[in-house]
């Protein structure tokens, strides 16, 4: 129907997951750089506190976006299912449907992380001498939680489809200008954490309105006649179904990261603001990981609909290696370079000092972390509803569970904040490892009997049947 969608039910594995991830990973990274440029701009022209301060704010953020981010996906999903089907009226009630929820959800996610924000951050004990320009950055930020939805569902809908370009396009644009409104609003007019936060609304603004009206006026399964309109309950259910699972587990991920942001608040304003800075630069780690996952989610997803099981497990044996190759890539860069790594953020010596040491801990557990997202975006990808529970649950146990043991020891003290973080990334990788192999062997079983049934053929040929339907 369209020259921006993707077919990934056929070709090359490996090309396609390239080609659809190296699109997504640029446009990942340049999503990353709001982030990097508040905390950059912020700390060195308003000062380590107002550092501090956009960084308590991170894991807030993420659990009032993760709802959204959840509903999105799972939209996704569905319609990459449909897609691969070849069903295209489904495919075009996901679009619209996935609209409607995700209008929902980003108000009703805004108004309540305006109204929680300043009880929350009370809550996790964040310091005294930033908690003020906390509550301003966080109430800013959950206003734009609509506009933060729009974007991601547009972007979703778009990757279910085999699209990861037009994203790309628009957010490269918003970036350039997030970083020039931040240094007009820090910098020139002196706005500081409140500068920062508004640069990114109309950032983020800016890229979703104008990826929904490329999608409008260039791909024809967002052309929608009115038929189309109408809610659908079935619809809304299967998206609902998935999404609410997703939400539910990067809900939980935030929660465990809003109580291992407890424990770093405990340890004063200097330990806040170097966690601010590694976390920070993990997040861009974790880019190639997450574009990796979610060009395996629409891959399963796709061959899913179209009933090519072999291609399911070929995407996820040639999605391990690319990430095994970027781990080994990464690793020694923050082994040895981290001290000029946190420079960017920061001129405070004992920061720089301890950020270093803190991204050699962690970058021990890279390998883990990219395991999670190779297994969690092809269990995903497949509807596995139950995973993203298991992997929330895990998430929250390790980030709780390991800074409580890991901080009671002198010899460990602070340094068990970023330890706890390589622990649950391994952890959560190991569960991410037997959930797949018994989800995929559970797919394959399925996939044989339903090829069977409709190929009354003799025991010989049956054989022959189910790997020429399932290749």
């Amino acid at each position: 129907m369209s020259s921006l969608v993707r077919d990934m039910t056929k070709g090359n594995t490996t090309k396609l997951l390239l080609s659809f991830s190296v699109p997504m990973l640029i446009g990942n990274i340049f999503q990353q750089l709001y982030n990097l440029a508040d905390a950059a701009i912020v700390g060195h022209a308003v000062g380590p506190e107002a550092l501090a301060a956009v960084g308590s704010t991170g894991s807030l953020s993420f659990l009032f976006f993760s709802f959204c981010i959840g509903v999105g996906n799972g939209g996704g999903i569905t319609a990459s299912k449909y897609f691969g089907a070849k069903d295209d009226k489904k495919v075009k009630k996901v679009i619209v449907n996935s609209a409607y929820m995700m209008l929902v959800a980003s108000t009703l996610m805004a108004i309540t992380g305006f109204i929680l924000s300043p009880f929350i951050l009370r809550l996790l004990d964040t310091p005294e001498d930033i908690i003020a320009v906390s509550t301003q950055y966080l109430r800013i930020m959950c206003l734009g939680i609509p506009l933060v939805g729009m974007y991601n569902y547009a972007s979703c809908m778009l990757r279910a489809l085999g699209d990861s370009v037009t994203p790309l396009i628009f957010l490269i644009f918003s970036c350039f200008i997030n970083i020039g409104m931040d240094l007009l609003f820090v910098y020139v007019f002196g706005l500081g954490v409140f500068g920062a936060a508004l640069a990114t609304l109309i950032a983020q603004f800016l890229s979703g309105i104008g990826c929904l009206v490329f999608a409008y006026l260039k791909n024809d399964y967002f052309k929608i006649k009115r038929d189309y309109l109408r809610p659908d309950i079935k619809i809304i259910g299967e998206c609902t179904r998935m999404g609410s699972m997703l939400a539910l587990q990067m809900s939980l991920i935030a929660v465990s990261c809003i109580a291992l942001q407890r424990y770093v608040n405990g340890f004063g304003s200097m330990t806040v603001a170097t966690f601010t800075a590694t976390s920070r630069i993990e997040q861009i780690v974790q880019q190639p990981y997450g574009s990796l996952g979610m060009a395996l989610s629409t891959h399963a997803g796709q061959n899913l609909g179209a009933r090519k099981y072999l291609r399911i497990k070929e995407g996820f044996n040639k999605g391990m290696i690319i990430m095994g190759v970027f781990s080994m890539i990464v690793l020694p860069l923050a082994q040895f370079g981290g001290e000029s790594i946190i420079r960017i953020f920061v001129d405070d010596p004992e920061i720089i000092a301890m950020g270093a040491k803190a991204l050699q801990i962690t970058s021990i557990f890279y390998f883990a972390l990219g395991t999670i997202y190779v297994a969690r975006g092809v269990l995903n990808g497949i509807g596995d509803a139950g995973f993203a529970l298991i992997n929330g649950v895990v998430e929250v146990v390790g980030r709780i569970g390991f800074p409580l043991l890991l901080t009671l020891f002198p010899v460990i003290g602070v340094w068990g904040i970023w330890l706890s973080a390589g622990l649950t990334w391994l952890i959560s990788g190991i569960f991410a490892l037997i959930r797949y192999f018994i989800k995929i062997r559970s797919a394959r079983f399925i996939a044989s009997a339903s090829v069977i049934k409709t190929q009354p053929l003799s025991s010989g040929a049956r054989v022959t049947a189910i790997e020429s339907k399932a290749s």
